[in-house]
């Protein structure tokens, strides 16, 4: 299971495009933006960070993230290599500086829109 911020077009994009990699349909996609959602911790905490639910085990970040990529073939070798705490690391420290830019990202991407 992952949960999205559907009210994030950046997030929208790439929801979009996993459910589309995600063609045997293994994941579970939930927008924790619709207010009709029940979140399974804090809703805040939800939309600050990527989560997702692997093996019972609820993940964020650049965990969730790999833990997406593992339940898509195309992407699994990706999520592998990432079971490797040098490379998790790796990942979370760009996701850590991703979500610095983010807002900005997201006013761009808004901006584009109109």
């Amino acid at each position: 299971m992952v949960w999205f911020d559907g009210g994030c077009p950046l997030c929208l994009r790439e929801i979009a495009l996993m459910r589309r990699l995600d063609q045997r349909g293994a994941i579970r996609f939930v927008d924790v933006a619709a207010p009709d959602t029940v979140c399974p911790i804090d809703r805040s905490a939800l939309l600050a960070r990527f989560h997702a639910r692997e093996d019972g085990v609820m993940l964020s970040g650049a965990a969730a993230f790999a833990a997406m990529w593992r339940a898509i073939p195309l992407l699994r070798p990706l999520g592998l290599l990432a079971r490797n705490p040098l490379a998790l690391r790796g990942l979370e420290a760009l996701y850590l500086r991703f979500l610095k830019v983010r807002p900005r990202l997201q006013a761009w991407v808004r901006e584009r829109a109109r």
